[in-house]
């Protein structure tokens, strides 16, 4: 389970990082063409924006995978290290229950036979490919995190509470030296 656990985030991270390098080579080899023969690449700029959305999503869904969501983690300072347990868990569960509500709607919002992207016909106007292929990030980003968050949901139900909460407090102690460390550099 672990090395599937691993597969997954390392494929999210190459997804998101070679997603974002295609789309900043594209951008920059079309701004070298239309500086050089005063022309650009008519199809580059909507391939460039296709790229930096879907790096965006396969990002989000690694960083679900490692738990660097939004949270507040003054209620875990608050209450028992069991609790802070049980809380972190819930929030696993809450962000799987969220992926699976996005990874539906997403499905639905193109697949619907009546009113879906995909029998509208709508195809996009420079590359000239059905937009429904370009909407399919939608629900293969929000099922990857929902893998992501099921492998992180498992490895917090068999760690210990008190280690548990000691590593979200690692984590803010790490981002505010981190912080610092920027600080003396400006």
């Amino acid at each position: 389970m672990r090395l599937i656990s691993k597969f997954v985030e390392n494929l999210l991270a190459f997804l998101a990082s070679f997603t974002i390098a295609a789309g900043v080579l594209l951008a920059f080899v079309n701004v070298a063409v239309r500086f050089i023969f005063n022309q650009s690449i008519e199809w580059a700029f909507e391939l460039t924006s296709y790229l930096f959305i879907y790096s965006a999503f396969f990002a989000a869904a690694y960083l679900f995978s490692k738990g660097a969501n939004i949270k507040v983690t003054i209620l875990l300072d608050l209450v028992s290290p069991k609790i802070s347990k049980i809380m972190i868990i819930l929030v696993d569960m809450l962000n799987i229950l969220y992926l699976g509500i996005i990874a539906y709607f997403s499905y639905v919002f193109i697949f619907d036979p009546d009113l879906g992207v995909k029998a509208s016909g709508e195809v996009s106007v420079d590359l000239g490919i059905k937009m429904w292929i370009v909407y399919l990030i939608l629900p293969i980003s929000a099922v990857l995190a929902i893998i992501a968050v099921l492998f992180k949901l498992r490895d917090d139900l068999f760690t210990p509470s008190k280690k548990l909460v000691k590593d979200v407090e690692k984590e803010i102690i790490k981002e505010d030296i981190e912080e610092m460390s920027v600080g003396e550099i400006k």
